[in-house]
């Protein structure tokens, strides 16, 4: 569903992501750890297309992202295509980045609308299903400003999901919270992923989250992956010391 082939991403002469290869398949759920700068926000960014990349393509759905054939010639991809591609993902900021100046409702009705061509019946419908999901359905009228953080939260998730993605990308969704109001928020992406085949790919620092949640685990350092393996390999007996070094930091953190 997701592959990256030799991306690299650079700010002046800081390289964040160098000559990186990773795929995700169909319906898998990776977790991507490691230490702050290690470039795992910056693959998000890139698959949003938030941030462009220097070299290499990325692939989702068995689309380019980057480039498109024109001319029997690979080209990078113009603004249509990258609209077209990016139907099928969506994401979940730390920030929650709601639009306060609309209800609830407007917030999940938006985008199916405007980007999807959904009647306002269905987008609404798909409103509804969706709060009653994350338990908020008696929220549908409320402002985000009215809400809790972990409220919020989940109103975002509800939004992202209302696009019906094939790929749902999560970046340090806990982050922002409170953190009585962190369980929660997991709980509800655990559901999340028990009941729906979509493709999830998540930046977390929650080390339990990660081994329960996570069908592979990939450690990032220098914008590279050094390590991939299953939660149960990756956290009883990893491969490399730079591992074993940053889970025995944010564990002893914890």
């Amino acid at each position: 569903m997701i592959v990256f082939s030799a991306v690299e991403k650079r700010y002046d002469d800081h390289v964040v992501l160098s000559e990186l290869d990773f795929t995700v398949s169909a319906g898998e759920h990776v977790c991507l750890i490691g230490p702050s700068g290690s470039g795992k926000t910056t693959i998000l960014r890139l698959l949003m297309t938030l941030e462009a990349a220097d070299g290499g393509t990325i692939h989702v759905g068995g689309e380019c992202l980057t480039h498109m054939l024109r001319g029997g010639r690979l080209v990078p991809a113009d603004e249509k295509h990258v609209r077209e591609v990016r139907k099928r993902i969506g994401m979940v900021f730390q920030q929650f980045n709601l639009f306060p100046n609309m209800t609830v409702r407007g917030n999940l009705v938006e985008a199916p609308t405007r980007v999807l061509g959904l009647s306002g019946d269905e987008a609404n419908a798909r409103a509804v299903e969706l709060l009653e999901l994350v338990g908020l359905s008696e929220k549908i009228d409320a402002h985000p400003t009215r809400l809790s953080g972990g409220q919020q939260q989940r109103v975002a998730i509800a939004r992202a999901l209302a696009m019906r993605p094939d790929v749902l990308l999560l970046d340090e969704v806990t982050s922002a919270l409170d953190p009585e109001l962190v369980a929660g928020v997991l709980t509800l992406l655990r559901d999340i992923g028990e009941r729906t085949d979509i493709t999830i790919l998540c930046v977390t620092h929650e080390m339990g989250f990660a081994q329960d949640f996570a069908h592979r685990v990939l450690m990032f350092d220098g914008g590279r992956v050094i390590e991939d393996a299953p939660p149960s390999k990756l956290f009883a007996q990893p491969d490399h010391q730079r591992t074993r070094d940053f889970l025995r930091a944010v564990i002893d953190r914890a």
